[in-house]
């Protein structure tokens, strides 16, 4: 297989050109010839012309890149090894919803061949590629797991707006249902991954590793916002003990604050959904998933809580709220927990604007059911820096001045400005 992907003999399909699938077909693209698949013409259409749709790669990205993007299944065909990267997204009862890796892979079974290989991205817990997957594929082939194709598993380790740490200089994990299809799979990926590859001794220890990265990281998040809504009670402000605390060689620096995403926020529950089939309960990852989701509900209390101290009425009272996407210097606005600021606001009567340089104003209106204003005040009772893009960074005391009224209150979520801001009734996490 490597050998035939490397002579041209055959060629690479990536299914779903996200932020993940996109980066990782123009990398391929490079070296050797790619399908590029995505269910929607719209973002076909854009890629193309040489545009990202996710605003994450510039067109120079696409120069140079052997690669045939497309809507249609059936082009399909002309590939031997298909890597599926499409979203694994939570249903609203906080349930894994597989629907769109079960279309892909239904879509790759209507054309899978003997000797084909499928390799998944798409975050999903252990046992999914094998026993949800594997099945769909044969249904739709009519050919049999092991014998007439293979499978594997390499978990994306994307992260959205990180310049430094791209698909190349992060080590892959890579997966194989057998040791052929582990080397093939590896050094597959070893064409455009310069950071190396770990090879995981069976396909679930490589979903296991990546459901786990992200678990780790809400439950530290979650301690870190558990933390802040102590310290806060006690008038301590979270970022210097942890600035303090942090002196200490092997202290780990987590910091509290809005967890979205589709990624932190999404995946501990994959995996406390299967752990419920062994009978095992979760409480540690379950309570860090409940601390997480309830800190945007939290800052909005706080701010009506000092909207009331300072004398304010909270019926009717002006708040702007700047930034709404899940992270910093991205335009991606799934999952994004500032939502939850914003309608809590608006549960208590109070007037907000929403701003941010980086979301669509109409995406965001079909997301949550509000835009992006259009004008920003000069009378603001309250001004809540949710998310710290690079265009908010070095905003100014002076600026804030010019945007509010009297007795104003700065709610600083990522404690940007920390000892900058004087003249206002501070506070942040």
């Amino acid at each position: 297989m490597y050998k035939k992907i490397v002579d041209k003999k055959t060629k690479i399909s990536i299914i779903g050109l996200g932020y993940v699938g996109l980066p990782i077909a123009l990398e391929f693209a490079k070296k050797v010839s790619v399908i590029g698949f995505d269910i929607r013409e719209d973002r076909v259409q854009m890629m193309k012309k040489g545009i990202d749709p996710s605003n994450e790669l510039p067109s120079s990205a696409f120069k140079g890149c052997d690669i045939v993007f497309t809507s249609n299944p059936a082009d399909l065909k002309g590939a031997s090894f298909h890597i599926v990267a499409v979203p694994t997204p939570i249903d609203n009862h906080n349930l894994p919803d597989l629907t769109p890796v079960i279309s892909a892979t239904t879509a790759v079974g209507k054309i899978l061949k003997k000797g084909d290989y499928v390799v998944y991205e798409s975050t999903v817990y252990p046992g999914c590629t094998e026993e949800d997957c594997v099945p769909v594929l044969e249904k739709m082939s009519g050919l049999k797991f092991m014998k007439d194709f293979k499978v594997g598993y390499s978990p994306e380790r994307i992260n959205p707006g990180d310049k430094d740490h791209t698909l190349t200089t992060i080590k892959k994990v890579v997966s194989g249902c057998d040791k052929e299809s582990l080397e093939n799979v590896a050094k597959v990926y070893e064409l455009v991954v310069k950071a190396g590859v770990h090879r995981a001794s069976t396909i679930k220890v490589a979903e296991a590793a990546k459901i786990i990265e992200n678990t780790q990281r809400d439950v530290n998040i979650a301690l870190m916002n558990e933390l802040s809504i102590i310290f806060n009670r006690m008038g301590i402000n979270t970022y210097e003990v942890l600035e303090a605390a942090g002196t200490k060689w092997n202290f780990l620096k987590f910091y509290p604050g809005l967890v979205g995403g589709h990624c932190i926020g999404v995946d501990p529950y994959y995996l406390t959904y299967k752990a419920k089939e062994f009978r095992y309960h979760s409480k540690v990852i379950d309570a860090g998933r409940f601390i997480n989701d309830s800190m945007g509900f939290y800052i909005a209390k706080q701010t009506v809580k000092k909207l009331i101290a300072t004398g304010k009425n909270v019926l009717n009272a002006k708040v702007l709220v700047m930034g709404i996407t899940f992270k910093e210097d991205v335009s991606d606005l799934r999952n994004s927990r500032v939502a939850d600021v914003v309608t809590e606001l608006v549960s208590y009567g109070v007037k907000v604007d929403v701003v941010d340089p980086h979301a669509d104003s109409d995406e965001l209106k079909h997301e949550y059911g509000f835009g992006i204003s259009k004008k920003i005040r000069s009378d603001y009772d309250a001004v809540i820096v949710a998310v710290s893009h690079k265009e908010y960074i070095k905003l100014t005391e002076s600026y804030f001045k010019g945007i509010t009224g009297k007795d104003a209150i700065l709610v600083d979520v990522k404690g940007i400005y920390r000892g900058k801001m004087k003249g206002f009734n501070y506070w942040s996490l």
